[in-house]
């Protein structure tokens, strides 16, 4: 008996789907890592690196100064938002398709809804930090 030709995932014999795939898991491992950073790096600045009237020298922690900590967590945060941005374009169907599974016939006002909630939120915090 002939087995059928099935394709096996080795270096040299790889599908465009197994391409993508790889692509995803190396973009949710950068944005995970991402994401821990800028939570540890905000942790630093709110609770560990002191602020107020000192010395330069006494607003550092390991060898950098509260502002190059800041300066790092906003470039960190920036790259986080691009790399989210990516995260969900490679996975736009099956956002779609839990949509559509959730909210059946009125999936496309869902998914509206949801997709500008994050204007909404980006507004009022803006808004918020210049009152």
């Amino acid at each position: 008996m002939k087995s059928k030709n099935r394709t096996h995932f080795c270096a040299d014999n790889r599908g465009s789907s197994l391409k993508k795939n790889d692509l995803k898991y190396f973009i949710d491992v950068i944005l995970f890592i991402d994401i821990c950073c800028v939570s540890v790096i905000g942790l630093l600045l709110g609770f560990v690196i002191p602020t107020g009237k000192m010395h330069k020298s006494m607003k550092g922690f390991l060898g950098l100064h509260r502002h190059e900590w800041g300066d790092l967590h906003l470039f960190l945060s920036i790259s986080l938002l691009f790399l989210l941005c990516l995260h969900i374009w490679l996975n736009w169907a099956w956002v779609k398709q839990m949509t559509k599974r959730y909210f059946r016939e009125k999936w496309k006002r869902a998914l509206w809804m949801i997709s500008s909630a994050w204007v909404a939120v980006f507004l009022i915090g803006w808004i918020v930090s210049k009152m």
